[in-house]
């Protein structure tokens, strides 16, 4: 697996990355080559702050995580990214096993000088056919609240998002 790590205004120790490589060394046994990680550090109000974000075989899995001391937070997003692969373990294994699903390119990025009513951030991604099952799983693998995808149907971009209630909502747009 490809590991990058990133320090938000700050310098990452390489003992640090040696910590981080070796943690996220245990989930090369889930994930073939292709698998790539993201760790992003920063510090913020005496708060230590870890996000790891892994892409394999075109799924993500995301934790981000606050503690008083890096190698905390290190241990606890390990934790959630390997509770969500075992929570989910047999619909990965088989996305996996198959290949049915190409690797997601980097995500982009760009940040807009912010104003009041302009946007302030822009964020690109892959809009790839797949049903609202698999969006749902998409989504609650990366802990959103909503997911923009398209209905291998219908071809159409859909909205799958989680409700109050606990259920799910799946907003279709009409033909005219």
């Amino acid at each position: 697996m490809k590991i990058t790590i990133v320090g938000r205004q700050m310098n990452v120790y390489e003992e640090m990355k040696l910590l981080i490589e070796k943690k996220l060394a245990k989930f090369d046994k889930f994930f073939p080559a292709e698998g790539d990680a993201t760790v992003t550090l920063s510090s913020k109000h005496n708060e230590r702050n870890i996000e790891i974000t892994i892409s394999a075989a075109g799924t993500l899995f995301r934790s981000e995580v606050g503690a008083e001391s890096f190698r905390d937070a290190l241990d606890d997003a390990c934790a959630n990214i390997e509770r969500q692969i075992r929570k989910n373990k047999t619909k990965l294994a088989k996305r996996l096993r198959e290949g049915t699903f190409n690797p997601y390119p980097e995500e982009i990025y760009d940040d807009i000088a912010a104003d009041d009513e302009e946007i302030i951030r822009t964020k690109t991604f892959p809009a790839k056919p797949m049903s609202p099952e698999e969006a749902i799983l998409q989504m609650n693998l990366l802990g959103h609240q909503f997911f923009v995808f398209n209905d291998d149907q219908s071809n159409n971009t859909c909205v799958v998002y989680k409700r109050r209630d606990g259920g799910y909502g799946l907003l279709i747009p009409e033909k005219e």
